[in-house]
């Protein structure tokens, strides 16, 4: 068992729910009415949200201070509108909106009778060279067995780096921090992992800080497993 590092466990039936007849969202951190103990920000990491949105409706989001927003479609794809830009995002694809304070955007469900799923992911920015900005990236998950760069923030890990990979059974890898003051936060959205010793399923978070060496170690321990993997300033 790894003895240095420091790990909390986010299970799935732990999460806050936020519902309204048109839209739901669990919670892994904080959010909106929902508060629980051991459920605080992990440092810059504010929210980590998994969304439904039925056909036809939207959802405004309003940030307060300097962040980066991510959002990755899960199933169907979404339009969004924001105080920077406005498009389609469809599976395969993320977008990162850095959003200064008091900026907002709205994802919107185009479908006539389908939900759409997608994560919400909100990293605050304190950087000094922070500036609006709007980028979509491929999200290949075709690609076996490999972590796949989701973003990388000020292209030296100060502000965070989140990955993606689609694992087969058995098949391990590993993550090295490039600031090792930083911690790394895992959460699977399908299959299962064992994630420096400890067993993740669906929907399951694990918080890492002082990590050992840097590395963090993971192998699939089932067919198609998806993980993502933040490196997440302290």
């Amino acid at each position: 068992m790894d003895t240095l590092t420091q790990a909390q466990l986010y299970l799935s039936d732990q999460r806050g729910c936020s519902q309204t007849d048109f839209f739901r969202s669990y919670h892994v951190f904080n959010f909106g009415l929902y508060t629980a103990e051991a459920r605080e920000p992990f440092g810059t990491l504010r929210v980590l949200n998994d969304n439904s949105l039925t056909a036809g409706r939207g959802v405004t989001m309003r940030v307060e201070q300097p962040t980066d927003v991510l959002i990755l479609p899960l199933l169907g794809g979404l339009e969004y509108k924001s105080t920077i830009g406005n498009g389609f995002l469809e599976t395969g694809q993320a977008q990162l909106f850095s959003l200064s304070s008091g900026m907002d955007y709205t994802i919107n469900n185009p479908y006539e009778t389908e939900s759409i799923n997608y994560l919400e992911i909100w990293l605050t920015n304190s950087s000094p060279a922070f500036t609006p900005t709007i980028t979509q990236m491929p999200v290949d998950l075709t690609v076996d067995n490999k972590l796949l760069s989701l973003f990388p923030l000020n292209d030296a890990d100060s502000q965070g780096q989140g990955f993606i990979g689609r694992y087969a059974g058995r098949a391990e890898d590993n993550y090295h921090l490039r600031q090792l003051e930083n911690g790394v936060f895992v959460f699977v959205l399908s299959g299962a992992f064992e994630v420096q010793n400890r067993l993740l399923h669906q929907w399951d978070g694990l918080s890492l800080t002082n990590v050992h060496n840097g590395e963090v170690d993971f192998e699939a321990l089932s067919t198609d497993a998806v993980l993502l993997l933040l490196g997440v300033p302290q």
